[in-house]
């Protein structure tokens, strides 16, 4: 693990960290159930200051990682929100997104974006996870979005490194951290984070992240 930035304040460290939210034992079962029969496993710990931040998960090259990273917040008992259009969530399936932790988001009402939606939910609220697609897809990008970081300095929450390791089948959060302010400093540090851990397409993740 690459030291972190200085200035950076760390909520907990370990190989993997995981942290407690709002969720039910019916998903926990079926999280667990669906890791075991993947074959996947993920090592609990708990981190109160997890209840409310901002999550990236890296590498995205698959579509199965949704699945298995839905059933790992399960089984940690994360309950994890991510922005959306809000037609997805008023539809007739509308209330399966809902349940796999989707928010609508009007985006004519929302002034500045989903960024600025995010920052302004995290400020309303003591508890909240935001997943943000730094990637933005599964396929080979030349650098990442930086909305999260954005979203981390303004809101003042933690970023936490969610991960799926292909080669190991192990799913968690890799570390936990407040930012610095020096953007490179901070994303140097996230970039040899995720560096030596495997996607299910390799190819399709560029480690330079910025």
């Amino acid at each position: 693990m690459p030291s972190q930035p200085s200035g950076a304040v760390t909520a907990q460290l370990g190989n993997v960290l995981t942290f407690t939210a709002n969720n039910t034992p019916l998903k926990k079962f079926l999280g667990g159930l669906i890791l075991k029969v993947l074959g996947w496993k993920c090592t609990v710990k708990v981190s109160p200051e997890m209840k409310h931040c901002v999550m990236v998960a890296a590498p995205h090259t698959t579509n199965w990682d949704f699945p298995i990273a839905i059933s790992t917040f399960w089984v940690m008992g994360v309950d994890v929100k991510f922005f959306i259009k809000d037609n997805y969530t008023k539809g007739p399936l509308g209330f399966i997104f809902k349940a796999l932790g989707a928010l609508g988001v009007d985006r004519s009402k929302a002034k500045n974006g989903l960024t600025d939606y995010a920052i302004d939910r995290l400020k309303e609220t003591n508890e909240l996870v935001v997943l943000v697609p730094a990637e933005g897809t599964r396929k080979w990008v030349e650098k990442w979005r930086t909305g999260f970081y954005r979203i981390a300095m303004e809101a003042n929450v933690p970023i936490s490194l969610g991960y799926l390791d292909y080669e190991k089948k192990e799913a968690g959060v890799a570390d936990v951290f407040y930012p610095s302010g020096d953007f490179e400093k901070d994303m140097t540090y996230i970039q040899e984070v995720y560096r030596p851990i495997k996607g299910k397409n390799p190819e399709n993740y560029n480690p330079r992240i910025f």
